[in-house]
């Protein structure tokens, strides 16, 4: 579709008025800043400093006489009628010289040499800098002063993306409902045929790191098409109207190349809801922007092959209006990685670094879960970089799971160095999540326990590995792990009479699962099947708002301390019970600082009991 050409807009009253301004400058301001300071004197003194020899130069002029001195000072006075005056000056040595009546020079030449002539100067100066500095800075013909509304996106062209859907692992369905639109820019016949139409727009949605700008570039790859990619904070400007512009332009710039992609990544920047009845309360560069994104959408040919793709974390905060058909008709859910996921996602990033023979990508994927690509793609990284440290030249097994924890909790901190006490506190500590983990029923494995200190603040920390891929937890699942969170201050208590801020995090994390149990999921016998609590943000760790009466409220606070509670109690009564085992392995893991699973099953099932370890 043309773009109607614009009028352009008439700068002469702009030239009028710099044109005027330079005339008072060079009438009034200039003759003042740049001329020598002038002395008025009598007649007779000019006389008396002639006969002493103290002239230098004369100006004789119709209503003045000008003159100077021997040291260069200038002085003016008034004209008589003395006819001895040319001979006095001669005698006295002085360079003279008489005024020239101009009455035969042209006015009009004048001013055109004196003020005309160096405006014209100035302009054809100003305007051939203006135009070499707009092309330096990518500005087209049609763009705004300096490129002010250039679109700057990225584009990469077909043969330099490099990029196909084998890159990308661990995201299966996101590849198959995008395969669709690559098989449109391939061969666009056959949905004409039909009478079917591309989606114009997909929407990435997914937690950050899962891969969307990758899947983004992959579909570029496999169409064989120029692809665009700039990000919405790119078109947030300080000047109402910038951000439309880039808007424009981009969409322009897409259907001259046409057939190809535009990416779009945090869309949420220029597509977030207008806010509805707040006066003047909104912002008016976001909400131009976006009004220009939702006209260029329904404008633009979808039948040319421009496909809009976009990405965001958040889909829930964007504007209904973007999200409707015939705009980003296809939602797209780009979710973490499960485990076979992570599986190949390990295996694509370790083809780019030497491993030994025997690593096992399938134990690695399950101590990691939950992670995302990006994160899998750092464990690898930092497996070959912890290899590099210990002098080897290929990433073994033991390098990936010290990757996983490194990812996870952070690096190991060697320069925090625990008193005897505190060591033995946390020993306890630990070996209290990791007993009561193992005396429960439908709980994770206990994989390592260890207390040695981690970048992340963390003093020692007990990993539990699923063994299979869980999408439902039940009630006792949920409440065995509150009893596992509880299980490390019931073992302080229990030993030190004493307890310490060591768990902080584990209070947190309880008081979050228990939380959600009674307004969420519906497991308390008062409250039955009713939400209480909505969850936002949930690609972005997931904030829970409560919507319901502050009595209410207060009936979920007693509830939610009455579970933790209820399951710290049994938690201590499990310690209790094996306060022999609690001894036994938090002396063994005191001396050891590190155990895996393997050993701390061995010492939980074997008969034998040690003594409690001293500080």
């Amino acid at each position: 579709m043309d773009e109607p050409k614009k009028p352009r807009k008439s700068y002469i009253s702009f030239w009028l008025i710099a044109l005027a301004v330079f005339i008072l400058l060079q009438m009034f301001v200039f003759p003042r800043i740049f001329s020598q300071q002038v002395t008025q004197v009598s007649y007779d003194t000019f006389i008396s400093m002639t006969e002493q020899r103290q002239i230098d130069q004369v100006e004789i002029e119709s209503d003045q006489i000008t003159f100077t001195d021997t040291d260069g000072n200038l002085y003016c006075t008034g004209v008589l009628d003395d006819p001895t005056l040319i001979e006095r000056l001669y005698n006295a040595g002085a360079e003279f010289q008489s005024e020239i009546e101009s009455d035969s020079t042209n006015p009009l030449l004048y001013i055109l040499i004196s003020y005309v002539l160096p405006i014209v100067l100035m302009v054809l100066i100003f305007r051939f800098f203006s135009k070499k500095m707009a092309e330096r800075m990518g500005s087209g013909s049609g763009s705004m002063a300096f490129g002010m509304g250039k679109s700057n996106a990225k584009v990469y062209v077909k043969s330099t993306v490099g990029i196909r859907f084998d890159d990308v692992a661990g995201e299966e369905e996101a590849k198959e409902l995008l395969t669709e639109i690559v098989d449109y820019l391939h061969k666009p016949e056959r949905y004409k045929e039909i009478g079917a139409s591309v989606p114009k727009g997909a929407l990435l949605v997914g937690p950050p790191g899962t891969g969307k700008t990758l899947l983004a570039k992959a579909v570029a790859g496999e169409a064989n098409v120029p692809f665009f990619s700039i990000s919405g904070s790119e078109f947030v400007e300080m000047f109402v109207g910038m951000g439309a512009a880039k808007m424009r332009d981009l969409f322009k710039q897409a259907n001259e190349k046409a057939p190809c992609i535009v990416f779009i990544d945090e869309i949420d920047t220029i597509g977030k809801k207008r806010d509805a009845g707040q006066f003047g309360g909104g912002n008016d560069e976001r909400e131009q922007t976006l009004n220009q994104l939702l006209t260029e959408m329904d404008g633009f040919d979808g039948s040319k092959g421009v496909v809009i793709l976009a990405a965001t974390n958040r889909p829930e905060s964007l504007d209904p209006a973007l999200l409707r058909p015939g705009r980003f008709d296809r939602r797209i859910p780009v979710d973490l990685p499960d485990l076979q996921g992570r599986i190949d996602i390990l295996k694509v990033h370790a083809k780019k670094i030497k491993l030994a023979g025997n690593v096992d990508f399938a134990a690695v994927a399950r101590t990691a879960s939950g992670a995302s690509g990006a994160d899998l793609a750092n464990i690898i990284n930092e497996a070959a970089l912890r290899a590099v440290r210990m002098g080897r030249s290929t990433a073994t097994q033991e390098d990936l799971m010290e990757s996983v924890e490194t990812v996870i909790a952070g690096y190991q901190k060697k320069n925090r160095v625990l008193s005897n006490k505190e060591k033995l506190t946390v020993s306890y500590h630990e070996v209290g999540h990791a007993l009561v983990a193992a005396l429960q029923s439908q709980s994770a494995p206990v994989q390592k326990i260890t207390i040695i200190p981690r970048t992340s603040g963390a003093l020692g920390y007990t990993m539990q590995v699923e063994e299979d891929e869980h999408f439902l937890l039940t009630k006792t699942e949920l409440e065995n792990k509150i009893a596992t969170l509880t299980g490390g201050r019931a073992a302080e208590e229990l030993i030190f009479h004493e307890i310490t801020t060591g768990a902080s995090n584990d209070i947190e994390q309880a008081t979050k699962l228990a939380r959600s149990m009674v307004g969420r999921f519906g497991m308390s016998e008062e409250f039955g099947m009713v939400a209480m609590e909505s969850m936002q943000n949930q690609y972005l760790g997931g904030d829970a708002n409560l919507t319901c009466s502050m009595e209410t409220q207060t009936k979920i606070d007693k509830k939610v301390a009455e579970i933790i509670h209820t399951q710290y109690n049994r938690a201590m009564a499990l310690l209790k019970t094996h306060t022999a085992k609690l001894h036994e392995i938090a002396k063994y893991l005191y001396e050891n600082e590190t155990i895996t699973g393997e050993e701390f099953m061995q010492i939980l099932n074997r008969p034998q009991i040690a003594q409690q370890p001293t500080a």
